[in-house]
Order: structure tokens, then C-alpha cells, then sequence
């Protein structure tokens, strides 16, 4: 017999090969039609897997992240295999799950895929998922292994054998169709009711430019139709709110080939926008005791190379700008932490002067793949709300406890309530990805850990997504179309303290190492710009929005009241605009509308006469006539209101 822990704490007790369907049939006959993977020791394993050891078991069902990481990677494979049907001699690489359904990337030769072929391979692919066939994994050896791909003449799959060892490598079988693979399937095609081939794109072998470039063939699948003609509605919706759309419409940023890929330009209202958003932040650190500091754009490579940036980031950074010193090399900041440990180091410091809390709206630059590119979402160049906390380690719970409060605040004022706390540890398979001692990474990794049970946040532990410095608490917002993005992020850092040789004098007159917090509660305000707009579908809170009042004189001869009006209102601080177009203002209120400014001041003779103002609201209509006076009135309490919520 073994023991099998469930993740509510009870033990149960089955026979030696039983599996996760098993244990699930025990707990009831619903359960066991609904799972369709699961964890045991924190491995993935299919639900057929026998079960030899006694062990944590968790069950997935579809409404469950790991679920659809199953669901998606197992319908990658019927994809690929309705592909093959119609193109027989296209290579397959790789096929994995992504947030909203999977892809599979193919060298189809001189063959093509576009919009045309898609219905097809729908078709075929639902004919293939009726088989009910089982996926089957199965153990092969390296040898054989390449011998299958390279009888296939398939050197995709042959490069990835190679890296390779005996022991690890496996295929996953189903129906007459076979795919290297590692595992993690539902336990047959016939799970899969629904499939929508999404896009087809180009993409290149390893994400190398210098490689040859695939076809990459994205889906999405569902248990039920009736799921996929709601995600289809959704995406129409979020397609209306996509930001780079937005983006364009409100006039907040712009890309120029010239300047170059992943380089966005901030046009006005989009930089009052950024500006607002940073003083939000500057008054909620200014309270908790952040001192604001400026570094530079670039720094010395030996800086990076110090910190360790260069060696694990290099390749993926701008290249070296040469100086005409000899030897003399400079780097674009990659991040904020090199520079804020030089200015810690500025001065000595005593137990008595921690925590020391630097606080900086710094630019770093990341030479992205243009594949990769993406709006504002995945930008080369982008400013970090960053922050670094240099503290005592007795002083490290209350700081870390301070920053998730920090960033809750944020979330909460900006309407972000649908995210995770994601507990970034290291992998423990591979410590060579990382720099300090395992002494170190236990203490950071328990400082996290112990603060968000304590918080009572609903989190997920991911393995391997560690900073190559420290563990990270890493906040994962859900967009309108249910993908996850990292925004805030905090990390515990006890290595870079020590590369950097920061001391402080304890109160036993020794020197001390401090230990280091990084933190930034928006991420980047490139991608939390991006994600806001999109939530918010451009309506941004009265508070933050670029332009809160639009007025429309109905004819020129109002214009000098119109001016009076706008005067009014900027002396108590609400931001307002004259559209002194020679239009209808039929068409003033239209593109009132459309640029979504909250409210919408209609002045002509009558106001003139009465000194009023008529008032419509966007999206709302016609609010009626008011004072000058009580408009501001009603305005600034909708924004007080709005702000003491937080």
C-alpha cells in the first residue's frame, strides 16, 4: 500500500499502481470524469501514471491553470497531426501550451498555411479528436530516439535529441501520430469538443534570427463549444480594447521606424498620463520613506560585470558601446540595482541610518528579439518604478511586509483585482543558472515565503523562475482575455550586497552585510500602461485621465466664454480643453465620444446669459445645467471619492 496526501491535508491509503484517475474515483465518479492532470511530488504525470510511492498528489480539471497547460499541450499534438494530413512532409519542431492555448512551429518547405486553410484543419482536427485515442508516453532511448528523427530527415528534432541524455527522453504516442515529448496530456483526443485555429505567423528555430524561420501555427481548444463561442465573443471585445488600438486612437504613444523597433515615443497625453501615474506612486513612497535618486542611462561594463548582469544577461543586452579610450566600454543600463548599490556605497552607514530606501523612475534597455516585439507589452526600452531597500536582516520581515502593501495599494487604486502572487523559487536541479550560497537562497526563500503566508495572499510556487540573484514574489495580473502578466514584482537579495562589498556598522561596531529588497509595485510602466488600457478599455478614473473636460462652444462667437469656462476650471486644478473646431456639435460630441473625455461642457447663449455650463457625460448623456460652481463641485468629489477607496 502507499499514501497518498491530497492538498487538503488527508491521507489516504491504495494499493501500490493505482493512479491519479483512481484516486480521483475514490473521492467521487464527477471528479474522476473531470480530471484530467495532475502533480505527484510536484511532477507532472498523466492520470493512467501508476503511482509506486507514498507522495503529494494534486488533481486538474480544465477550470484549472495546470488543467489547460494539459489541455492545450495535448491538442498541440492533434494539431500537428491534421497538419501533417495535408502537408505530409512538414518538419515539426516544437508544440507547447502558452496562456491562451498553444502553437506548433513547422518548416514547411516551400509550402505555406494562411487564413484560407484554417477551417480544414479544423475539421480535421475535431475528425481526429473523435477517435477518443489514448496519448500513451513511453520511454526511448537516446539512440533510438535520433534514429526515428533522422530517418524523419528532421534536424529539428534531432538538435533537440542531441541535447539530450539516456534516461530523460520520451515519446508521446496517440492514434497513428508521434511526437517527441516530455509529457503532461489528458487521457484521450476525445476530451477535446472545440478548436479554433488562431493565426498563423512566422517565428525563427530557438528564437535565433540567424536561424531558419518556421511557421507557427496558433490555436486555442476547449471540453465544450459552448466555451469557445464565449472566448470568441470575448476576443471581439478585447479587440476593441487591444492598447496598441487604443493607444493610437487616444494619442498616448507612437512607434517610428527611424528611432527604431521596441521604441515607443510618448506624445503628450500619454506623457501626462505616465506623469500622473508617477506621482501617484511618488506620494504613496514619500509616505513609506522613499528617497527619490537619478542614475544614468548607461554605466561602465565592469559594473555589470560586478553585479553579475553581464554574465547572465549579455547576450540579450545592446552590445558594448565603445569609447575612443582604449579598452573603455559602456553598457545601456539593463537595470536600476548596479547603480543604487554604488549610491548606497557613497556614504558609510550604521544599523542606526536602516533601512535606506532608494527609489527611482529608471529607463533600462533589453535588446529584445523583433519577433518578440509587442506594442507596449514587449518593448527594448522601458522605465521601472524601481526601488531598492537596503535593511538589517532583523528589520527584512517588515520591509517586505511594507512593499506587499505598497503594491495591494496600487492594484486596488488602479482596479487590478484579478492577480496571483507567484513565489519565484530557484530550480533546485540546476543552481549553476544561479549566483550565492545555498545558505543565502534558503533564508531569501523563506523570508518570502513565511510574509505571504502571513498576508494570507492566494499564491502559486513556480520553480525556476527565480531572479539568477534571488527569489521574487511576483505579482501576475489576468488581462481581459485571461492571460497572466508579471507587474509588481519584490525580490530578497543576500548575493548582490555581497559582489558589491555593502556594509553597515552594527551596534556591536562590527560591520555587517545588509540584506537588499527590489521592488517595483507597476513592473514597468510600459507594460502596466498597456494592461490598464486594456482593462480599462481607455476609460482611465477621473483622477488619472489625460483629459477630463472637453468644451464645445456651439458657435465661434462663444469662444470668449468657452475660455472663461476652461480658465475657471484649470485655477482648481481640473484638466480641460476648448474644441474650437468650425464643426457641427453633433460631430464636437462624437469625437468627445470617441477620445472617451469623461465630461463634455456644450456653452452658448443661454449659459452665456445665465453663466451656467450644460454638462453630458461620456457614455451616459445629457447630466443637465450647472453653475460653474457646482460642476467643479461634482467633479472633485468624484475624484475624492474615488481616491479614498484607497
Amino acid at each position: 500500500m502507499i499514501k497518498i496526501t491530497l492538498p487538503d491535508g488527508s491521507v489516504k491509503e491504495f494499493e501500490n499502481g493505482s493512479t491519479p484517475f483512481d484516486v480521483a474515483m475514490s473521492i467521487s465518479s464527477g471528479l474522476a470524469r473531470a480530471v484530467i492532470s495532475a502533480k505527484f511530488n510536484n511532477e507532472t504525470v498523466e492520470t493512467v501514471t501508476p503511482l509506486t510511492t507514498d507522495g503529494d498528489l494534486v488533481l486538474y480539471t480544465f477550470d484549472s491553470d495546470e488543467g489547460k497547460k494539459a489541455f492545450w499541450h495535448s491538442s498541440a499534438h492533434v494539431l500537428a497531426q491534421a497538419i501533417l494530413f495535408f502537408h505530409p512532409n512538414a518538419k515539426l519542431t516544437i508544440g507547447p501550451a502558452i496562456d491562451s492555448g498553444f502553437y506548433y512551429d513547422l518548416d514547411l518547405g516551400e509550402e505555406t498555411i494562411s487564413e484560407k486553410d484554417f477551417k480544414k484543419i479544423e475539421d480535421k482536427f475535431i475528425e481526429f479528436a473523435r477517435g477518443k485515442h489514448q496519448f500513451k508516453l513511453r520511454s526511448i532511448s537516446k539512440a533510438d530516439a535520433l534514429d526515428y528523427y533522422k530517418k524523419e530527415n528532421n534536424e529539428y528534432k534531432v538538435e533537440l535529441i542531441e541535447n539530450l541524455t539516456d534516461g530523460e527522453i520520451t515519446f508521446c504516442d496517440h492514434a497513428d501520430f508521434t511526437d517527441l515529448c516530455r509529457g503532461g496530456h489528458i487521457p484521450n483526443t476525445g476530451i477535446i469538443k472545440a478548436i479554433k485555429v488562431m493565426s498563423a505567423a512566422g517565428a525563427y528555430w530557438r528564437g535565433d534570427e540567424k536561424n531558419t524561420q518556421l511557421t507557427r501555427i496558433y490555436g486555442i481548444s476547449f471540453p465544450k463549444q459552448k466555451l469557445l463561442t464565449e472566448y470568441v465573443q470575448m476576443l471581439e471585445e478585447a479587440k476593441l480594447r487591444d492598447h496598441r488600438k487604443l493607444g493610437k486612437e487616444l494619442g498616448l504613444y507612437a512607434f517610428s521606424a527611424r528611432v527604431g523597433q521596441g521604441l515607443p515615443l510618448w506624445l503628450p497625453k500619454g506623457a501626462a498620463l505616465r506623469d500622473r501615474l508617477e506621482n501617484f506612486l511618488k506620494v504613496a513612497q514619500k509616505k513609506a520613506g522613499y528617497e527619490m535618486v537619478i542614475t544614468p542611462h548607461i554605466g561602465q561594463k565592469e559594473l555589470y560585470v560586478t553585479s553579475g548582469h553581464y554574465e547572465k544577461y549579455g547576450e540579450d543586452s545592446f552590445q558594448p558601446i565603445k569609447t575612443p579610450k582604449d579598452s573603455e566600454e559602456f553598457l545601456l543600463k539593463p537595470m536600476n540595482c548596479p547603480h543604487h548599490c554604488e549610491i548606497y556605497r557613497v556614504n558609510p552607514h550604521s544599523y542606526k541610518d536602516l533601512p535606506k530606501r532608494f527609489a527611482e523612475f529608471g529607463t533600462v534597455y533589453r535588446y529584445e528579439q523583433s519577433g518578440e516585439l509587442h506594442g507596449l507589452t514587449r518593448v527594448r526600452c522601458f522605465t521601472q518604478d524601481d526601488a531598492h531597500i537596503f535593511c538589517t536582516p532583523d528589520q527584512l520581515h517588515d520591509e517586505f511586509m511594507s512593499v506587499i502593501d505598497l503594491v495591494l495599494y496600487v492594484f486596488s487604486a488602479l482596479g487590478f483585482e484579478d492577480f496571483t502572487a507567484q513565489i519565484s523559487l530557484r530550480d533546485p536541479k540546476d543552481k549553476q543558472k544561479y549566483i550565492g550560497s545555498d545558505e543565502n537562497w534558503e533564508k531569501a526563500e523563506s523570508a518570502i515565503i513565511n510574509a505571504v503566508k502571513e498576508k494570507g495572499l492566494k499564491t502559486i510556487t513556480e520553480y525556476g523562475e527565480a531572479a539568477f540573484y534571488g527569489p521574487k514574489l511576483d505579482f501576475m495580473v489576468k488581462d481581459v482575455l485571461g492571460r497572466s502578466w508579471q507587474l509588481g514584482t519584490i525580490q530578497v537579495d543576500y548575493n548582490l550586497p555581497e559582489r558589491f562589498d555593502l556594509q553597515y556598522k552594527g551596534s556591536d561596531n562590527q560591520l555587517h552585510r545588509p540584506v537588499m529588497i527590489h521592488r517595483a509595485p507597476f513592473g514597468s510602466m510600459e507594460r502596466f500602461i498597456a494592461i490598464l488600457l486594456e482593462n480599462t478599455g481607455g476609460n482611465f478614473p477621473l483622477w488619472l485621465t489625460p483629459e477630463q473636460v472637453i468644451i464645445l462652444p456651439i458657435s465661434e462667437k462663444y469662444q470668449i466664454y468657452a475660455k472663461k469656462v476652461s480658465d475657471v476650471l484649470e485655477n482648481s486644478e481640473i484638466r480641460a480643453l476648448i474644441d474650437s473646431r468650425n464643426e457641427k456639435t453633433g460631430r464636437k460630441i462624437r469625437d468627445a465620444e470617441l477620445s472617451k473625455i469623461p465630461y463634455m461642457i456644450i456653452v452658448g447663449g443661454n449659459e452665456e446669459g445665465s453663466e451656467t455650463v450644460s454638462v453630458r457625460k461620456h457614455s451616459e448623456g445629457d447630466k443637465g445645467s450647472y453653475t460653474l460652481q457646482d460642476f467643479i463641485s461634482l467633479m472633485k468629489k468624484e475624484i475624492k471619492s474615488t481616491l479614498e477607496q484607497f
